[in-house]
């Protein structure tokens, strides 16, 4: 019997979006749609939702390919925000307190704000804001390399948050105080 793999998380931070045009990581591999959630490790309800949808991704992936093992440290896309980056490298401050975990699809996700109305202008959704995402946990299994990962179903975005990395520019950043002379001087 299958069990469920889907969930849709609590409150996350969004960093390193590429929600309305697919990128590749590296060159020659596939374009995807992809998205790293900052998952806050105080959120024990969306913790023990992906724990469970991690085993039920082991569950079915051994019902359907009997005979088939799992090793025992399976790789998994879900890191410690105060650990090692799985390169060795260090997690970004933004990272800190929290679980990081990199979701993508082939497939454009589902877009929405927090009354569920559609977000088409990708000037909204940015790395530093705050929402939910659905996604679908999945053992891989490509030539010998095991592990869980998950897939990118939807974005529901809650609010604005300080931007990462570049900056996002609102009506009120014009609102300087700067008085504007109507001098020919000024530019010559």
């Amino acid at each position: 019997m299958a069990t469920t793999t889907q969930i849709t998380t609590g409150k996350v931070r969004f960093s390193y979006c590429n929600l309305f045009t697919p990128r590749a990581v590296q060159e020659g591999a596939q374009a995807k749609y992809s998205v790293t959630l900052l998952i806050p490790k105080s959120d024990k309800a969306t913790v023990a939702k992906i724990k469970a949808a991690i085993e039920a991704a082991k569950t079915n992936y051994l019902a359907k390919n009997s005979g088939k093992k799992l090793p025992a440290n399976l790789k998994t896309t879900l890191h410690d925000g105060d650990g090692e980056r799985p390169n060795g490298g260090e997690f970004g401050e933004e990272c800190k307190g929290c679980y990081v975990m990199t979701v993508s699809s082939n497939n454009p996700p589902v877009i929405v704000d927090a009354q569920k109305v559609p977000i088409t202008d990708e000037r909204e959704l940015y790395s530093g804001c705050y929402g939910r995402a659905i996604i679908n946990f999945y053992v891989y299994d490509t030539q010998g390399n095991k592990g869980i990962s998950a897939g990118l179903n939807g974005i529901m975005k809650l609010y604005d948050g300080e931007p990462l990395g570049g900056g996002v520019i609102t009506d009120s950043d014009w609102d300087d105080g700067w008085e504007d002379e109507d001098d020919d001087d000024l530019l010559g």
